[in-house]
C-alpha cells in the first residue's frame, strides 16, 4: 500500500535554498523531503486505487487555474506541533480551495489539524534550533506562479519523490 502526498513544489532557486537551510539547522529529514506546500498530507492508498486517484488529480487540475504564491517571513505551530515554517502572504485562499477540491472522492481524508498552507523549514528539533530558524529566516521572501501540483510517493530509502505533475489548466479570470 503506497503512501502518497500531493503538494505544490517550491521552484528553484528557493527550493534548494530552503532545503539547504533546513539541513543546516539540523533537520535531517530535509534530504528526504522536497521543499513544498502540502495540499494532501501523507495518505495510504490501496494499489487498486492509484489510477482512480490520478484521474481525480487530473480532473481537479483541469478545473483550477494557476495562481501567485508570495512567501515572506516565518511562523510556527508551537506549542501544538514543533514546526517552524515560511508563511504565505499571497496564495493562501487559492491553496485552501485547491486542497479542499483535492480532498474529495478517493482523497476524502480527515486532517489531523486544520489546513494551513506553509513551507516547513524546521521540524522536531530542540527549541533553541526552532527559535534560530524562526529568527534567521524572518526576512526570507520570494514569489512565483504556482502552475502545477505534484503527486509524491514515499519510499523508505529515498523519502518523498515526485512521480507525476498536474498542470493547472483552467483559464484565469483576472
Amino acid at each position: 500500500m503506497p503512501t502518497i502526498g500531493v503538494a505544490v513544489a517550491i521552484p528553484e532557486p528557493w527550493a534548494s535554498e530552503l532545503q539547504d537551510y533546513r539541513r543546516g539547522v539540523g533537520d535531517h529529514t530535509a534530504a528526504m523531503i522536497p521543499t513544498h506546500i502540502t495540499l494532501i498530507p501523507p495518505t495510504d492508498i490501496d494499489d487498486l486505487h492509484v489510477a482512480e486517484v490520478e484521474k481525480h488529480l487530473e480532473e481537479v487540475a483541469a478545473e483550477t487555474g494557476s495562481f501567485r504564491v508570495h512567501l515572506r517571513g516565518t511562523g510556527t505551530f508551537r506549542p501544538v506541533s514543533p514546526v517552524v515554517f515560511v508563511t504565505l502572504v499571497e496564495g493562501i485562499s487559492r491553496c485552501e480551495q485547491l486542497a479542499k477540491s483535492l480532498r474529495r472522492g478517493p482523497l476524502d481524508v480527515e486532517l489531523q489539524y486544520p489546513y494551513h498552507p506553509h513551507v516547513t523549514i524546521a521540524h522536531h528539533l530542540a527549541d533553541d534550533l526552532l527559535d534560530r530558524a524562526f529568527e534567521e529566516l524572518a526576512g526570507f521572501e520570494c514569489a512565483f506562479e504556482a502552475q502545477r501540483f505534484h503527486l509524491y510517493v514515499h519510499d523508505d530509502r529515498d523519502g518523498w519523490r515526485p512521480t507525476r505533475d498536474f498542470p493547472l489548466q483552467a483559464a484565469q479570470a483576472r
